[in-house]
């Protein structure tokens, strides 16, 4: 829980952030610019624990579905720094979070999680304030 709220934490301020530094900039260009950054801290924290591996000990579908997932990432970021560039911080981020409820529905369908009552009034919710947010 604690790694989830600050997950919450940093993407309001990549949010923040992101709006004021694509400002009179390329928002591709931007989303490079924090892709380096990422890489550069990501791998001074894997140096400073000690956590490399040898890439041959990486399983060959985790390298396939992180692959997989670096696109579908960067992917997202190239969309959200162009909402950013476009829109409102207050309307960008909230549609943006839409992506907790397709990630609920995902985890139903392709990983047989189970849908509980909780989390299925918690992702309707999302979305509803999603669309109070676009449509007002």
């Amino acid at each position: 829980m604690v790694f989830a709220l600050g997950s919450a934490f940093f993407a309001a301020l990549t949010a923040l952030l992101g709006k004021l530094g694509v400002a009179g900039l390329n928002s591709n260009l931007a989303t490079l610019i924090r892709t380096v950054v990422i890489l550069a801290v990501t791998a001074a924290l894997i140096s400073w624990r000690g956590e490399w591996q040898r890439p041959g000990a990486i399983g060959f579908s985790s390298w396939i579905y992180l692959v997989l997932s670096g696109v579908a990432t960067g992917l997202s970021w190239l969309c959200y720094y162009r909402a950013l560039q476009l829109g409102p911080v207050s309307k960008v981020a909230p549609v943006d979070k839409l992506s907790v409820v397709l990630a609920i529905m995902f985890g139903v369908l392709f990983l047989g999680e189970t849908l509980t009552w909780p989390v299925a009034i918690g992702g309707l919710l999302i979305a509803a304030g999603s669309v109070v947010i676009i449509a007002f």
